[in-house]
């Protein structure tokens, strides 16, 4: 007997292929049956007829943050309300395991650096986590039978440096002992089931007290070392941040990734790969490390989005425009001070100068202040200016454009929601990334979802992409977009029976309308523990989600049923070689 029974639906299998009515049913939370309609043999303990709907494979999300949502957040929303499945966790040097037991206060710097890199709330990682694991298996098992999604985590680079080295872990360098000790622990994690090693040496990443992260202090023997390990262990990989993701690798930066991948004998991912045509030499240069990576043994993938994500900024909290050269020096000053400077003439064009230089590499993208959309305003003078680009509003004050928006910021003490509108939203951009995206090495991803939580939603990049793919620009067939989707990055990690429609494969289907498949307007919500906010995005047309064969999402609605699992390499992940 089966225990559901699809009827009628378009299956869209994640193979590329083309797409075909079928009946799908389900048994034990694996796919059992893919016959014609009307054909499938019965019984079933329910059924819902799929005629007019596609079913397609779960999605698969290769780069999130979620390590610290699920404990409060188990569906975590909004990705599985948008059709994810599955989500890679741990990335970019930062996880919340391993924990030195006899150093609570590792804990505490651990949120305060989460809090400031990835953009979460302090007081939700306070409230909403319990802190109660030291070792990076006891931080799986803290997951495991209470989440909805099926979720597989990096072990991060930081916290091998902080357990092992405390406080010199900032600054320091480990003596032969120590890297043997990190090496131990890093094993200790893999044979838990992390996935790989993650590890940052990017310039914007910085911890709670400000200061470089420490993975960013690691010489190249430490990350070769490290990758070697990675390739003792089945089914695992490299994610990897440095400086030049951002804009363009450097020659050094190059060499290092190329290293560690062929060291590993594993496929390292990084990202985002940000494909403007009015940059036409970036995409070439940064395909650069994947093609001596294969030359070498190695793969490199770079992850890309396939929709402009939109991100608000502010003048009085943390955000991307602190990361502009020169600019966080004065965006961190308290709000008067602040004020007093941003309304000096000669401050701003300096500012204004560093922000269009060419240091400030991809950050010159928000340089054009002038592009900006007022958002949420604070005060009476703002009254009326919310949803106004400030190139109006200054044209109407006579008034250059920077200084139109810090007097408008400085009216809500700062407050003021601001929205840049996207630079590379032109056809040539749009017809670039198309071409990009058929690369061998190039791979959607890049959401983030999880962290940097009321100034981004990533999140909704798969309904957003498929609703393009249907009946906006349609850059690529329906087939090719779910398989880009599913297939591809279940095959990246090596996903076991996961990514496609095939009898025998773990039933994690999303099953969706595609008259209406889309994403909402990123809006801001109150619900993280301590009242904190979030940007949410509600999905549109997305009738059913499962998990492993359980239902835990319909019409938008959860479910409450928990049954995804934590995917533990080698168990649920077989290596993928590189050569």
């Amino acid at each position: 007997m089966l225990d559901h029974l699809i009827r009628g639906a378009t299956v869209v299998d994640g193979t590329g292929g083309p797409s075909y009515l079928a009946d799908i049913g389900i048994r034990d939370g694996r796919i059992a049956v893919i016959a014609e309609p009307g054909t499938a043999p019965g019984p079933a303990a329910t059924t819902e007829d799929a005629t007019g709907l596609v079913l397609a494979p779960g999605f698969v999300d290769p780069h999130t943050h979620y390590d610290a949502q699920l404990f409060w957040d188990p569906y975590a929303t909004p990705s599985m309300n948008h059709g994810v499945t599955t989500v890679a966790g741990g990335n970019c040097g930062f996880t919340l395991a391993p924990l030195h037991p006899d150093r609570p206060e590792d804990a505490d710097y651990t949120r305060r650096m989460m809090s400031r890199v990835e953009g979460m709330a302090l007081k939700a990682l306070e409230e909403g986590v319990d802190w109660s694991w030291s070792s990076f298996r006891e931080y799986l098992d803290a997951l495991d039978g209470r989440i909805a999604v099926n979720a597989g985590f990096m072990v991060g680079h930081c916290a091998l440096r902080r357990h092992v080295m405390g406080t010199d872990a900032v600054g320091g360098q480990p003596t032969p002992a120590q890297l043997d000790a990190m090496l131990a622990l890093f094993h200790d994690a893999m044979d838990a089931g992390a996935w790989g090693l993650s590890t940052t040496q990017s310039s914007t990443h910085a911890d709670g007290d400000g200061r470089p992260v420490a993975s960013r202090h690691a010489r190249p023997e430490e990350l070769l070392a490290l990758s070697r390990a990675v390739g003792e262990h089945e089914g695992t990989q490299i994610e990897a941040i440095v400086a030049g993701c951002l804009d363009q690798f450097s020659d050094e930066e190059i060499d290092l990734f190329v290293d560690m991948t062929a060291a590993a004998g594993r496929p390292l991912n990084w990202n985002v790969l940000t494909i403007d045509a009015a940059v036409p030499e970036r995409v070439p240069r940064q395909l650069v490390p994947s093609e001596r990576a294969r030359r070498a043994g190695g793969r490199i993938v770079a992850l890309t989005m396939p929709i402009l994500t939109p991100m608000n900024m502010s003048l009085g909290t943390f955000c991307a425009l602190n990361l502009i050269p020169g600019w966080g020096d004065i965006l961190s000053l308290p709000v008067p001070e602040r004020i007093e400077r941003l309304r000096d003439a000669d401050t701003r064009t300096e500012m204004l100068r560093r922000a269009n230089s060419k240091e400030a590499g991809v950050f010159r993208r928000l340089a054009n202040f002038g592009r900006y959309v007022i958002g949420d305003t604070y005060s009476a003078a703002n009254e009326g200016l919310g949803g106004r680009v400030v190139n109006d509003i200054a044209a109407e004050r006579g008034q250059d454009p920077f200084h139109c928006l810090v007097e408008i910021c400085a009216a809500d003490e700062l407050r003021t929601v601001l929205w840049p509108m996207p630079t590379d939203n032109d056809p040539d951009s749009w017809a670039l990334r198309q071409r990009t995206w058929e690369h061998e090495d190039v791979m959607l991803g890049g959401s983030d979802a999880g962290a940097h939580l009321d100034r981004m939603c990533g999140a909704p990049y798969t309904t957003r992409f498929i609703g393009d793919c249907l009946r906006g620009r349609k850059l690529v067939p329906l087939e090719a977009a779910v398989k880009m989707l599913t297939d591809d990055p279940a095959r990246l990690f090596g996903l076991r029976d996961r990514g496609r429609i095939e009898e025998g494969f773990h039933a994690d289907l999303v099953l969706f309308d595609p008259e209406r498949i889309d994403a909402g307007p990123a809006t801001l919500v109150h619900d993280l523990p301590g009242d904190s906010p979030r940007l949410d995005s509600k999905a549109l047309g997305i009738v059913s989600v499962r998990v492993n064969g359980v239902e835990t999402l319909r019409d938008d609605k959860v479910t409450g049923a928990v049954p995804g699992t934590v995917l533990r390499s080698g168990r649920d992940t077989r290596t993928v070689s590189t050569v």
